[in-house]
């Protein structure tokens, strides 16, 4: 009777734990296959690598500033010649993140581009935020912004000011010169 009770036991945490991991397609997964992937690149940037001024930010920024522990990029360039993986990519990509649990932030176009921000938590509490830009004639690019505490409306604010803040190109050259 014992040795019955433990194999069903082992059997039920068995089945429970092969099903909890689903194989849906997620962003990190999306990230993990892509990372050595042809046109990908990839960089996990500390926020406290990058130099961004800071002295015109407000209380609010600053604090979403330093709410933010890290990026993620992951970005791929699209070329003339194959513009129908860089259309599968952009459907991979925005299948994901038109799942329910990422939740609306901003979206706006610049310069032709059109860029997306997404984030993973609550109202008052986000545990990730995603931004995900794309202009046909360069590819595109998602970053993840990972942190403690991150404020969706105060990222809001954040993502206004880095547009306009002086970044140095240097540290994100290899970026830059990916897409060239």
């Amino acid at each position: 009777m014992l040795r019955t009770i433990k194999y069903t036991l082992c059997t039920l945490f068995a089945t429970v734990i092969l099903t909890s991991c689903g194989d849906g397609v997620s962003l990190q997964r999306y990230y993990v296959d892509n990372q050595e992937a042809k046109n990908f690149i990839t960089q996990d940037l500390p926020i406290s690598m990058i130099k961004i001024d800071k002295s015109n930010f407000s209380e609010e920024q600053h604090e979403a500033y330093e709410s933010v522990n890290k990026l993620n990029f992951l970005g791929y360039k699209s070329n003339e010649t194959d513009i129908a993986t860089y259309n599968a990519e952009i459907s991979k990509v925005k299948a994901i993140l038109s799942d329910s649990k990422y939740n609306d932030l901003m979206e706006f176009s610049d310069k032709g581009n059109k860029v997306i921000v997404k984030y993973v938590g609550d109202e008052d509490e986000a545990d990730e935020v995603v931004i995900f830009g794309s202009a046909k004639d360069m590819g595109f690019g998602i970053v993840r912004i990972l942190g403690n505490d991150m404020n969706p409306e105060k990222m809001v604010t954040l993502i206004s000011a880095l547009q306009n803040a002086n970044v140095e190109e240097s540290q994100v050259q290899d970026i830059m010169n990916f897409f060239k």
